[in-house]
């Protein structure tokens, strides 16, 4: 009798897993194809260059629907077995409750495993093909290049100082680089400006304007640009988190500052991947310990709206806790896992 009905437990709730992995992906497409339907139009989008952004978003939607629709197929399915009273009879062959979910925690490891493998190399590499052709095939502009923050050198007895280095495109040599809030300190004064070039071939750094602060104090007005030989070379930034693979990612990681906001927002996407990968199995313990209690389907689309609001309010709230230092990485990281996964146990000490 056990046997049979976990198997039988187990067809009910395939078949809505498949739906609701459709459903969630429909309703996710939506909601992208809304979003950038206006640049489409505006740029003369060609269905083909359409389809092929859209199919770029497919592997982190295709992540977000096979983590929720868990909860969605195996509510679902014990609502309708409460409907027709499947469950008492059950219960009254012999089945213990938690019995009831041990089929189903062997599936959940293969969805996780499966999430793991997609946050970790298909959606990074989705997000960064999709931002590339948007600017490239859409814009028709060069992709932004990430920048470099808080930059500072010691050179000959010069000290150069940027709050900002951009690349520049649009058809510029890749030697050259903007500067943004530039300080040069020389033996014969400090020289100052809003913005500079840098031209890493010419190895030199140009200062559009700005001022000079001799070492009496007195200040001068730049009324030509003024140019430094600079010959360090600054690497090409790291992609954002969200386009860098695991191993990408750990390599970041080792050449970070601890406890600054870079830092963080890696460590944090880091613990994300793995916890999410756990996440099928936490839905499969709460959902199903809570499907147990139901007494009909009505309870069960309740219990299904209710589950995605709680997880994505934590979810997406949780990077941010993460940033700010609010919360220790790890713990922003795994933080809904531990919520469902304490509300599940609560469920089972109730069902034992």
């Amino acid at each position: 009798m056990r046997g049979l009905f976990s198997r039988y437990l187990f067809k009910e709730i395939a078949p809505l897993y498949a739906g609701g992995v459709l459903l969630f992906l429909f309703l996710k497409m939506t909601d992208i194809i809304s979003g950038t339907v206006g640049a489409m139009l505006s740029y003369h989008t060609s269905l083909l260059s359409a389809l092929t952004l859209l199919s770029y978003q497919l592997p982190l939607v295709l992540n977000i629907c096979l983590v929720v629709s868990v909860p969605f197929a195996v509510l679902m399915a014990f609502g309708r077995l409460a409907k027709d009273s499947e469950v008492k009879a059950a219960y009254a062959g012999g089945v213990r409750p938690l019995s009831m979910l041990w089929p189903l925690l062997l599936p959940a490891l293969v969805v996780g495993a499966a999430v793991y493998f997609n946050a970790a190399y298909l959606t990074p590499s989705g997000n960064q093909k999709y931002i590339k052709y948007f600017y490239t095939d859409i814009y028709k502009l060069a992709v932004p290049t990430p920048t470099t923050q808080n930059y500072a050198h010691a050179e000959g007895g010069n000290f150069f100082t940027a709050g900002r280095i951009d690349s520049l495109g649009n058809g510029s040599p890749k030697t050259l680089s903007s500067l943004t809030g530039v300080v040069v300190q020389t033996p014969q004064g400090t020289y100052s400006a809003s913005g500079g070039r840098w031209d890493a071939a010419a190895k030199t750094w140009t200062l559009f304007g700005g001022y000079r602060v001799d070492p009496q104090g007195v200040i001068t007005a730049l009324s030509a640009p003024i140019t430094f030989a600079q010959t360090d070379v600054v690497a090409r930034p790291p992609p954002p988190t969200d386009q860098s693979t695991t191993p990408q990612l750990r390599a970041q990681l080792a050449t970070l500052t601890p406890n600054t906001e870079d830092y963080r927002r890696a460590a944090y996407e880091l613990s994300r991947r793995v916890a999410d990968s756990f996440t099928p199995l936490i839905f499969v313990l709460a959902a199903g310990t809570l499907g147990l209690a139901l007494t009909n389907r009505a309870w069960a689309v309740g219990a299904v709206i209710l589950f995605l609001v709680t997880f994505y309010a934590l979810w997406n709230t949780a990077p941010q806790l993460a940033a700010v230092g609010a919360l220790p990485h790890l713990l922003a990281a795994w933080l809904p896992n531990l919520v469902f996964a304490l509300f599940g146990l609560l469920m089972a000490w109730r069902l034992r």
